[in-house]
């Protein structure tokens, strides 16, 4: 039995999204290849079926010779246990063909997004990479799965049309005409699916892409009334994905009545023309049986090419999605730089800001503006660019980027709690706690209750995205985790926003304790925390306005006043 998904998954071939079907193919082409064999022996079986049986009547009920009907009784015997053994192992091989392709298009998906880390989300929309590991991922399996019987068909057609020939020539070449006629007439229907699929896709992508959000801000939503404007949104853009998705359906439906109606009339014609050739005595009883048994057999192959055309345009609008989120570069790229010291003074500075930070320093940055903020935060831990950022003198953006990342972290709300145990979460596989570092994160963060109030306590599991905290206690949980990390610059954004006062006032009193020596950043607004502070600066405009004790900025800049206080200037 093949394990799913495999370990390495492999480069793509991402120049287009054809190129990086073709690209599937050649990863799994041992098993395509069988896949294609089997479905080869499926379809020639059941094409030879109508040989068999015409024989059968030829030379042995007309021709009244038993030993003839039984020998022929038995071809047909065993072509009957070929096409159920053969279709069998078919399947098996197009099932494993659709997951490996489907596993392997979310496998790599999912690299992808894990390397683009906090880039993604504004380079493409959340819903676009849901949807490739739902919908896209099974599209794409699809054509693997239906690509044995395209072969088969392809194969049994021209075998049919070389026994009709060899038999009738004029049935020869009616099907040799009947049946490229018959995709001629189909065709013009794949171009508009094609394009409304893509429509479809699209919608799908940004709907579900609003979706994630508003759950995941369902709560602030609710507080700040928003939530009936959010889901009126949703619910017209949901109508328009469904009038889409009625448009691609009628295509579809006029595409499979044509996928049962032409191969028909083919069938009733060739019936026809071969009842006439026996009546006139051209061709003999079994030959009209044969014939007829080859028309109807026909049906089959059509409808198959017509559906894999029909689940390539959709593998191809699916793969040009694939395609534009596996193309996706990581905006900060290594470069040559030097790795720098493993360690450093901490000294961070921003000349587009004004910024400069000493080593060993607690400062609080209150913005006029939370998403300047939030800008010069990523800019700082290089999750943008960094140009003008100097760490301990060095450019940020000549130092290898896991440097930096070890050096510089930056911890703000939208990180997340893993599932897994609350222990190795906080502290790491194992969940050591030997110089009683765990413990002293905790005591900064004042989850202390956090852990008390849990009958297993650092051993209880934490549920996915930690929806068993609530959200002040996974922020506490989480300024622990960063606490742990004990970097050299911890960038700590609104880390207290969802508590309390009197739980906020105490992580303020602990917080400059606890990272003594080493360099800290606040980025809040608020008074309890921006008075523990040793220094405060007022970013306005992006630019730092002001800077000193929050107790002088109070009294000094009516701007930063109104800023904290939440009063008109």
């Amino acid at each position: 039995m093949r394990r799913l998904p495999e370990p390495d998954p492999g480069l793509p071939d991402t120049r287009s999204a054809t190129r990086y079907l073709f690209w599937l193919v050649r990863k799994q082409w041992t098993s395509m290849t069988l896949g294609a064999f089997w479905g080869v022996v499926w379809m020639l079986s059941q094409a030879l079926m109508p040989a068999a049986i015409g024989k059968a009547i030829d030379v042995g009920v007309s021709a009244k010779d038993s030993r003839e009907l039984w020998h022929w009784s038995l071809v047909v015997f065993g072509l009957g246990c070929l096409t159920g053994l053969a279709g069998i192992l078919r399947h098996r091989c197009a099932v494993t063909n659709w997951l490996a392709a489907g596993y392997r298009t979310v496998q790599l998906t999912a690299q992808r997004a894990t390397e683009l880390g906090a880039t993604l989300p504004g380079r493409i929309g959340t819903g676009d990479v849901v949807a490739i590991g739902t919908a896209d991922a099974s599209s794409i399996g699809a054509t693997m799965d239906v690509s044995a019987r395209f072969v088969g068909a392809v194969v049994s057609i021209v075998v049919v049309a070389v026994l009709l020939l060899r038999s009738e020539l004029r049935i020869g070449l009616t099907v040799l005409i009947g049946v490229p006629l018959i995709m001629a007439l189909v065709g013009p229907l794949l171009k508009p699916m094609h394009r409304r699929q893509s429509e479809v896709r699209a919608l799908q992508g940004k709907l579900t892409g609003r979706a994630n959000d508003i759950v995941a801000g369902l709560r602030v939503l609710r507080g700040i009334g928003g939530e009936p404007e959010f889901a009126d949104r949703y619910r017209t853009q949901s109508q328009s994905l469904r009038f889409a998705g009625v448009r691609v359906a009628r295509v579809e439906s006029v595409l499979d009545s044509a996928q049962v109606l032409l191969p028909g009339l083919f069938v009733v014609g060739v019936t026809w023309l071969a009842a006439r050739l026996a009546l006139s005595h051209d061709i003999t009883a079994g030959q009209l049986v044969a014939f007829y048994g080859y028309a109807a057999f026909l049906v089959v192959p059509l409808q198959t090419i017509t559906e894999a055309w029909g689940r390539f345009l959709r593998a191809h609008v699916a793969a040009g999605k694939v395609v534009r989120v596996l193309a996706l570069q990581h905006p900060l790229a290594e470069d040559s730089g030097s790795a720098g010291d493993a360690e450093g003074t901490g000294a961070l500075a921003d000349e587009h800001s004004g910024l400069r930070l000493k080593p060993g320093s607690f400062t609080a940055v209150a913005a006029a503006d939370s998403a300047e903020a939030m800008e010069l935060a990523d800019r700082l831990g290089r999750y943008r660019a960094a140009e003008g950022v100097t760490l301990d003198g060095v450019p940020l953006e000549t130092l290898p980027l896991d440097r930096v990342r070890q050096r510089v972290l930056v911890a703000d709300n939208d990180a997340r709690l893993f599932a897994g145990r609350l222990a190795d979460e906080l502290a790491g596989p194992g969940g050591a706690d030997a110089d009683g570092a765990l413990t002293s994160a905790l005591h900064t963060a004042a989850a202390e209750d956090i852990i008390e109030a849990l009958p297993e306590g650092l051993d209880a599991v934490v549920a996915e995205r930690g929806r068993s905290f609530s959200g002040g206690q996974q922020q506490r949980l989480r300024l622990a985790r960063a606490l742990l990390a004990d970097p050299e610059v911890l960038l700590l954004v609104e880390p207290t926003s969802a508590v309390d006062a009197h739980t906020e006032a105490r992580i303020a009193e602990r917080l400059a304790a606890a990272r003594a020596g080493r360099t800290t950043v606040v980025f809040t607004t608020s008074p309890l925390m921006l008075d523990r502070a040793e220094r405060v600066v007022f970013l306005a405009g992006g630019r730092a306005a002001a800077e000193g004790r929050h107790r002088e900025l109070l009294a000094t800049v009516p701007a930063y006043r109104a800023t904290v206080t939440r009063e008109e200037d």
